[in-house]
């Protein structure tokens, strides 16, 4: 028999209620969906890693590359995928972790580093989609003054306050990861070892208060209002009626696609809380929700890999920094063979 945990490191709880597999002092049986999940969960980890690893690396080498500075909602798409960057290559330590059986091979500093990384980085990628959110906002509903608001100092200092209070949320993952022993499962597990259930319950709540509850409203608020700007727009009616197809558009999908990543695994976070608190209780309705907890999981990082499609790669603007830096290689190219050939010919005329 191997530990259920509650979900996997990223935005979890503790692993001890899985191991333990006890709702309000009744034994809840193993489920045959355990063995499915548990062999299952390190390709998909995998391969998620990989795709959010080569996505994310082509969107920053194109802003890294490109000779123009960085707009304001570029500055923000580039620290978005810095942030996808870094929480998908944390992910392959907990495929090994799973395939192993949940038994941690990388040490007590990885357990928390790692784990650190992972739950920064979820919050800041979320909090980068909302500032791409207020910016679009500022540029369409407040037209006459988003010159002054837009700017890229202003960008560059969001993003690093974004940064610190991601980091200022994965404290409590810091202080109370740690990898102990279960000597029933022969393991040395990391997991989160809160002081108390009173901590624990107060750290899942400030996980849906601020990694969905004020994101999702702010997105949108922000939505509304541009939506609601681009309808009654009259000054150039056509050009209007295009830019309100294709903002709408992008708005909406960003939006969508927030909603589908993230609302399963809050809603079932929100339950587990509640089983967790004493209101709800039940051994089967405890082992359902750990098994959704873990696929949801999944389903909120898969949002890493959809950020770079979603907010850079379909963008028309992102297209012609694609081709403007590949003509930018092929110039180089082309420049250091004929310099090449330039200098081995005046070599072979002075052997001459």
């Amino acid at each position: 028999m191997t530990p259920q945990p509650t979900s996997i490191p990223t935005l979890s709880t503790t692993l001890s209620n899985g191991d333990l597999n006890n709702t309000n002092g009744t034994h809840c049986p193993d489920l045959e969906a355990w063995e499915w999940l548990n062999a299952s969960q390190p390709v998909y980890i995998l391969i998620i890693s990989v795709l959010g690893i080569v996505f994310n690396v082509f969107v920053l080498t194109v802003f890294c590359l490109h000779k123009k500075a960085c707009t304001v909602a570029e500055i923000y798409l580039s620290n978005l995928a810095a942030a996808d960057l870094l929480l998908v290559s944390c992910l392959p330590f907990w495929a090994v972790n799973i395939a192993n059986d949940f038994h941690w091979p990388f040490g007590q500093f990885m357990c928390k580093i790692i784990n650190v990384g992972i739950k920064m980085n979820v919050h800041c990628s979320i909090y980068f989609l909302v500032l791409v959110g207020i910016d679009r906002y500022v540029a369409l509903v407040h037209t006459m003054s988003h010159g002054r608001m837009r700017r890229p100092k202003y960008a560059k200092l969001g993003c690093l306050l974004t940064w610190g209070f991601g980091f200022l949320l994965s404290v409590p993952t810091l202080i109370f990861r740690e990898v102990r022993h279960f000597p029933e499962y022969g393991i040395d597990a990391c997991f989160l070892h809160y002081p108390s259930h009173s901590v624990e319950l107060l750290c899942d709540g400030m996980l849906i208060i601020f990694s969905f509850i004020i994101p999702i409203a702010i997105i949108s608020f922000c939505t509304f209002k541009i939506i609601l700007a681009l309808k009654v727009q009259t000054i150039g009616r056509v050009n209007a009626e295009k830019t309100e197809r294709k903002a709408t558009t992008l708005v909406l999908v960003v939006l969508l696609a927030f909603v589908i990543c993230w609302v399963p695994f809050h809603v079932v976070t929100a339950v587990d809380v509640l089983l967790r608190a004493d209101v709800l209780g039940g051994c089967h309705l405890s082992a359902v929700i750990d098994i959704c907890n873990q696929i949801f999981n999944y389903l909120a990082l898969f949002n890493s890999v959809l950020n770079p499609i979603l907010y850079v790669i379909v963008g028309k603007n992102f297209r012609k920094k694609v081709w403007e830096v590949f003509q930018q290689c092929s110039v180089t190219r082309r420049v250091t063979s004929d310099s090449t050939r330039s200098n081995l010919s005046s070599t072979l005329k002075t052997m001459l």
